[in-house]
């Protein structure tokens, strides 16, 4: 005798159910599961969609990647969305990274929000290859024709500094916010080895593309843009990171306006600046397969104009922001530069090898100030190896240069402002090899020169003629510095008064 057994719609719906929950349990507990391949650097497990994203702070997640450090070592990895991305920290793992293995780590994100919002354009962000050789060989070789490292530089620095010490001059022990000076100052530096001329500080120019620049620097490492990277389907929705978009095209306007204006009044052969140069080069090239374009060279100028704006002024406002807490540096540095420069008119960037002090005073300016702290991402561009791990080719690598900057055992004083962090025993500047703010290797700053002759002159030139106090009703200062792309202190006054020298 047979017997059916008929089940009711509510036992199919509660079997249906059961079958599906297992299978959810089953997909959680493989995306819980490790997805990282053998000997691939280790990490805090990934939740599914998320990634590692709830283990940082979405404001700033310098501390957070110090935190996993510590638990994970110095080569560590998290999922950003689905996306792997290794972390490279302290001196010896960086430096493996970017200087032993540097052509193995020296390609750059194409899928991040930076790359969206300048459209891929510009010599910062290109991956690796030949476009980005032929446009780094190009832009050191004219710069240095442009004067880097000689007497023409130097006037163009020491011109531009005059309208701030006449500005400064003017508002004897009155409080002033140095933010825009330095910022304008470092532009129109900049803008002179660019397009040939300078901007008043009341030009639209300065006005706009400087302020487009701080907006995107704070955007594009902020919690928006690591939104943007971690889960692309909210890409198209009208987000705050849009605002970025905005910044982008209205910068582009202003670069097209240059080049055509220099397209207007340029004599071929006879270049004024980096633009007639690049022009130049594009009719050289006419008839080749070249990567130069007029749209490169747009983004290529903007490029560096932002990497020789945003860097140079934020580290300028750390360190008179320090100078003015610790004034018995300031002092020391004002003696030294007195008795060096005593019947001279003007500093010269050679008198630093004069200056021991004053040179420690600024390294050490640069070091605190940590204003790029993790570097621009790089990608692997073979499979490769970093301190005994397996790296595949086209994963993301994040150089921590905030752990080398302060890391234990590298310096004397490493969680403190202290210029003694750059001078030997008998007080001559020593320049450690942690010392690395503007990266290593291959993609090593461009303006690194540039950088370092203005920070010098101006430094130089301002401690000389003016003393600089914190004002008395400004509370103690705040060196927390705001996070982005570049770190930036908090804005701040300075009380100025001339000296008698």
């Amino acid at each position: 005798m047979e017997t059916h057994t008929e089940f009711s719609p509510a036992c199919c719906t509660m079997l249906v159910s059961v079958v599906l929950l297992g299978l959810c349990i089953c997909f959680v507990f493989f995306q819980l599961r490790s997805r990282r391949t053998k000997n691939f650097p280790p990490g805090p497990p990934a939740l599914p969609v998320l990634g590692n994203v709830l283990h940082l702070s979405l404001k700033n997640p310098l501390k957070d990647f110090e935190r996993l450090r510590r638990t994970y070592g110095n080569v560590y990895s998290l999922f950003l969305g689905p996306k792997p991305v290794v972390i490279v920290s302290g001196m010896k793992a960086i430096k493996e990274a970017l200087v032993n293995r540097g052509n193995d780590f020296a390609g750059r994100p194409q899928d991040l929000f930076v790359n969206d919002v300048t459209e891929g354009r510009g010599v910062i962000l290109a991956d690796y290859g030949p476009s980005w050789k032929e446009h780094r060989r190009f832009a050191l070789m004219t710069l240095r024709n442009f004067g880097l490292g000689k007497n023409s530089m130097e006037e163009r620095i020491h011109g531009e500094l005059q309208y701030a010490v006449d500005t400064l001059a003017k508002n004897p022990g009155k409080a002033v916010s140095p933010g825009a000076m330095f910022h304008n100052m470092s532009s129109n530096i900049i803008c002179q080895v660019l397009f040939g001329k300078r901007f008043e500080y009341d030009d639209e120019f300065l006005k706009v593309v400087v302020q487009c620049y701080r907006e995107n620097a704070k955007i594009t490492n902020g919690p928006w843009a690591m939104l943007y990277d971690s889960f692309p389907m909210i890409r198209n929705l009208p987000l705050p990171f849009a605002k970025a978009f905005k910044n982008f095209k209205t910068s582009q306007s202003f670069g097209l306006r240059l080049v055509a204006e220099h397209k207007k009044t340029r004599v071929q052969g006879e270049p004024r600046d980096f633009l007639d140069c690049y022009l130049d080069e594009l009719v050289k090239r006419d008839n080749d397969d070249t990567t130069f374009s007029e749209n490169e060279l747009c983004s290529f100028a903007l490029d560096l104009h932002f990497a020789g704006t945003d860097t140079t002024s934020n580290t300028l406002l750390t360190g008179f922001l320090y100078l003015m807490a610790y004034p018995h540096v300031q002092e020391r540095c004002q003696q030294e530069i007195d008795q060096v420069l005593e019947g001279k008119l003007k500093a010269a960037f050679d008198d630093r090898h004069n200056m021991p002090y004053v040179q420690a005073v600024i390294h050490e300016v640069q070091r605190i100030a940590n204003t790029v702290p993790l570097s621009v991402f790089h990608t692997t561009t073979k499979d490769t190896e970093l301190m005994g791990f397996s790296i595949p080719k086209g994963i993301m690598i994040i150089p921590n240069l905030t752990s080398v900057l302060d890391e234990e055992g590298q310096w004397k004083f490493p969680n403190e402002f202290n210029p003694e962090n750059f001078l030997n025993d008998q007080g001559e500047f020593l320049k450690p090899e942690a010392f690395m703010p503007f990266s290593a290797g291959p993609r090593m700053c461009l303006g690194e020169g540039l950088a370092r002759m203005e920070l010098f002159l101006i430094m130089v030139t301002l401690l000389r003629k003016f003393k600089f106090v914190w004002p008395e009703d400004a509370g103690e200062p705040d060196f927390t510095p705001v996070y982005g792309v570049t770190l930036s202190p908090k804005p701040y006054c300075m009380k100025v008064q001339l000296r008698a020298t």
